[in-house]
């Protein structure tokens, strides 16, 4: 058995953590291009549930001295931000009418 990602209060979410638990905004946007929609409002719909429980959680400690397992826990909330989009409003992965064009991110907020 792997080493949990996440607090063990959030154990529910560790099914989603080594997918969706990526420090990059890059990786991110690339995961979810890379996933179907079923995966996408799956995860959504868990995340979403224990957004607000998780934004208290990661809220207790500051930015430049978080414990791994919380970073991992904002991650998975990047990536919920991430998803909504898709899931809430498209309806598919990649934004509407935008053809093969493509965004890459070269500079992105670290910690």
């Amino acid at each position: 058995m792997s080493t949990p990602l996440l607090p063990i209060e959030f154990a529910d979410l560790e099914q989603f953590a080594e997918r969706w638990c990526s420090a990059s905004e890059t990786e991110r946007y690339d995961q979810r291009l890379n996933s179907t929609m079923t995966d996408m409002q799956r995860f959504y719909d868990a995340i979403a549930a224990r957004a607000e429980d998780a934004l208290t959680y990661c809220d207790k400690f500051s930015i430049d001295d978080m414990p791994e397992d919380a970073k991992h826990l904002m991650y998975l909330l990047y990536s919920m931000i991430q998803v909504s989009f898709p899931v809430e409003v498209w309806r598919q992965p990649r934004i509407p009418d935008t053809g093969s064009a493509s965004l890459t991110c070269v500079i992105e907020p670290t910690l």
